[in-house]
């Protein structure tokens, strides 16, 4: 019964929900003042509900980064009156599935629970968000396993690239080290730290919550007062400015492999900036996913320099960076870094072609819908909404918005954020003729 029970959670999480057009978002606020996002969807007896913190890692206390990571693993490791053990076989009895995961900018929570089992699974996952028990087996064993995914990360590329990038980027703010720590920070970590995180990270004015699935808007407003009306209303800790403090040139980490990752970054825009649509639909374009891209057919289809190459924009809470990546041989790595500069500066200059826009705009508004793909996905887009300070009628907007950006929008935006002087590139590896510096001068100009 359990197994047939949690495969009808798993499908619910995946089984499409009714046409976009029809997605009616209700605003739920229950008697204690929290506030909800619902999708009804009684057609499958399952719910989802996701919770969004803001303020996340970014909260670590001074000399305890890590802290609300740790946290945040720790919150199904025993809480209320069962230990970690006699907490996964209630969860696994009931056929929920919960998730913990924190990030820089929030921490977050993934319940879903199938209708007949909603009130005891949801008083369990109650137990994790308000009463977790934090013994020091548990810390330690959890403990460990950081530390293990520490160690692991500082032998990844991928990583290294991304941990370099951060430092110089934001090296007096919690975006400039890794959210999970370093193995001194870590190891140092005691039971108060991790109550003083659970604390400052979960608290009722920093909660964003979406909800989809069998259930009502009288069912839920009940509902969100038992699950979260006993954490504190709010915390005292502030997140600090970001100020991003790259400029322009090369970074290179010797690595001992025959290929060097690429990572590049300058400044870049926020999410209620308006310019942000021109700038979505300029960056899938410029770099986004698939063959199509301005990036991906002059430096691998045409070159064959790189498997896979990409740009993407990257608006936090606190400062946003424009980014990219990809991966090349040693021998051909400073030719990639060049065509990437020169790609950046004649769309800059130069703006998009018009076919190119049309194109763009068939795909993302085609592909738009398809998100919507099940009750797990859409209550992690109402929460997504809440968090990013969209409308309520968003989703029915969306589109609109990327059909009304104009090609003079795209060559405004273009010369306004694509800072081709600014470019800087953490490299991976032992690329050949490419060493720590300044940009290189362009050919033309030797």
């Amino acid at each position: 019964m359990t197994f047939l029970r949690a495969l009808t959670v798993a499908a619910a999480a995946i089984l499409p929900l009714p046409a976009l057009a029809a997605v009616e978002i209700q605003e739920v606020t229950s008697e204690g003042g929290i506030t909800a996002w619902l999708v009804e969807e009684p057609s499958i007896p399952f719910v989802a509900i996701e919770l969004h913190f803001e303020g996340g890692a970014n909260l670590d206390a001074p000399g305890k980064r890590g802290a609300t990571n740790l946290m945040m693993a720790l919150l199904e490791e025993g809480a209320g009156d069962r230990d970690a053990r006699a907490f996964a076989e209630a969860t696994e009895g009931l056929a929920a599935s919960f998730g913990f995961e924190a990030f820089n900018d929030s921490v977050s929570v993934s319940a879903q629970v199938l209708t007949e089992n909603r009130a005891d699974a949801l008083a369990l996952l109650r137990d994790a968000l308000v009463s977790p028990q934090f013994e020091q087996d548990d810390i330690d064993r959890v403990r460990d396993q950081v530390l293990a995914g520490i160690a692991q990360d500082e032998t990844d590329p991928q990583e290294i690239a991304s941990a370099t990038m951060a430092r110089l980027a934001f090296p007096d703010h919690p975006y400039g080290t890794q959210l999970e720590g370093t193995r001194e920070t870590v190891s140092a970590l005691t039971r108060d730290d991790l109550v003083a995180a659970h604390g400052a990270a979960l608290t009722r004015d920093r909660v964003h919550v979406g909800v989809t699935g069998d259930i009502t808007a009288e069912e839920l407003g009940p509902l969100l007062d038992e699950l979260l009306g006993a954490l504190p209303e709010s915390s005292a800790p502030e997140v600090p400015e970001a100020e991003y403090a790259l400029a322009g040139g090369i970074t290179v980490v010797d690595f001992p492999t025959p290929q060097s990752l690429v990572l590049w970054s300058h400044e870049g825009i926020m999410r209620d900036d308006e310019d942000f649509f021109p700038a979505y639909v300029m960056n899938h374009i410029l770099g986004g996913s698939g063959f199509a891209s301005k990036l991906m057919t002059e430096v691998r289809e045409e070159r064959g320099l790189t498997y896979g190459i990409g740009s993407f924009l990257v608006p936090r809470d606190l400062a946003a960076q424009y980014m990219g990546q990809f991966s090349s041989s040693n021998d051909k790595t400073a030719e990639a870094v060049q065509i990437v500069r020169d790609i950046w500066a004649d769309v800059a200059a130069n703006g998009i072609a018009t076919d190119k826009l049309d194109a763009a705009k068939t795909y993302l508004t085609g592909a738009y819908p398809l998100r919507f793909d099940g009750n797990a996905n859409i209550a992690g887009i109402l929460v997504s909404m809440q968090a990013q300070h969209l409308p309520i009628e968003y989703i029915a907007t969306r589109n609109d918005n990327i059909m009304a950006v104009t090609p003079e929008d795209i060559a405004r935006v273009a010369r306004r954020i694509l800072q081709p002087e600014n470019l800087h590139f953490v490299v991976v590896g032992q690329p050949d003729g490419l060493e720590t510096g300044p940009l290189p001068a362009p050919a033309s100009d030797g």
